[in-house]
């Protein structure tokens, strides 16, 4: 008699395909939310970790202030007319505060890829472009405690506010937009230069013609007529200009809206650019 073996039919399921990485389009609104404010508090528990680390947020406005009231003050206002000059410079150093603190972020992103840190946030299930905005967002956190600073020696020095309240918090606002948009240029530049040293490097050269070929020290009508040209389409002279209108009442003209201009054109450019090049080096 014979024996006829049947075959059961395999019970095995068909391979899946690999799951992708998580991105973006897979993480709703709310976790991409929680996943900036982890990163954020862990940002900040650095900077708990290492106070030194707030030493040019500190230390950079009271120099830079005293230094350009005390030096170029008499020159340009007239002597014993300092403290017209601190009207005039002090919302022009918070255009400035902004992107000497942007410079930090393309440093930092730079750092973390050489330590590894980036190598254990690829492993992470977490939005790609979280990370980056986490470091905007503490970097704004230091630009907001620059600009307090500043405003604090201002004060000391004679700053008076001849408009309100509300203006000098939308003069503050209006640069830390500003100040936003410039840090994803630094991102971008942290993510494709090789070394720290290098991004400074290229911040300076960056940094150096736009901050003092600008509104922020010396009104434009002293400079030559070549030099005011780049005076009047500097984006910082913009902002120079709109923050030092609504902090002393005067004329905003259409400073304000170019500014706004130029950072949310500065963000659409240079935000997705910086995301993708993350993920491609993640």
């Amino acid at each position: 008699m014979s024996t006829v073996t049947t075959t059961k039919p395999s019970t095995t399921a068909a391979p899946t395909a690999a799951s992708p990485l998580p991105g973006e389009g897979r993480i709703g609104l709310r976790g991409n939310v929680r996943h900036i404010g982890t990163l954020v508090r862990r940002n900040a528990l650095q900077i708990k970790q290492d106070p030194e680390s707030m030493f040019d947020v500190v230390f950079m406005p009271i120099i830079f202030t005293l230094l350009f009231v005390f030096v170029f003050g008499g020159a340009i206002s007239g002597k014993g007319n300092n403290g017209e000059y601190v009207n005039y410079v002090v919302p022009g150093l918070m255009a400035m505060m902004g992107m000497n603190i942007a410079m930090g972020v393309g440093t930092g992103v730079n750092d973390d890829f050489k330590k590894g840190v980036m190598d254990r946030f690829r492993s992470m299930p977490i939005a790609r472009s979280s990370v980056l905005i986490a470091k905007i967002v503490v970097e704004l956190g230091r630009m907001m405690v620059a600009i307090t600073i500043l405003l604090t020696v201002g004060f000391v020095l004679g700053l008076s506010i001849k408009s309100s309240v509300l203006d000098l918090f939308l003069a503050i606002g209006l640069s830390a937009v500003f100040g936003a948009s410039l840090m994803w240029i630094f991102i971008l530049l942290g993510l494709t230069l090789k070394t720290a040293q290098a991004v400074q490097g290229m911040a300076m050269i960056v940094l150096m013609p736009l901050q003092f070929g600008s509104s922020i020290f010396a009104p434009p009508t002293t400079m030559p007529g070549w030099l005011q040209s780049f005076t009047d389409v500097n984006p910082l002279s913009n902002l120079a200009d709109a923050a030092r209108g609504l902090i002393n009442g005067t004329p905003l003209g259409n400073s304000v809206w170019i500014t706004l201009a130029w950072s949310v054109g500065i963000t659409a450019v240079t935000m997705p650019i910086a995301v993708r090049k993350f993920r491609q080096k993640t």
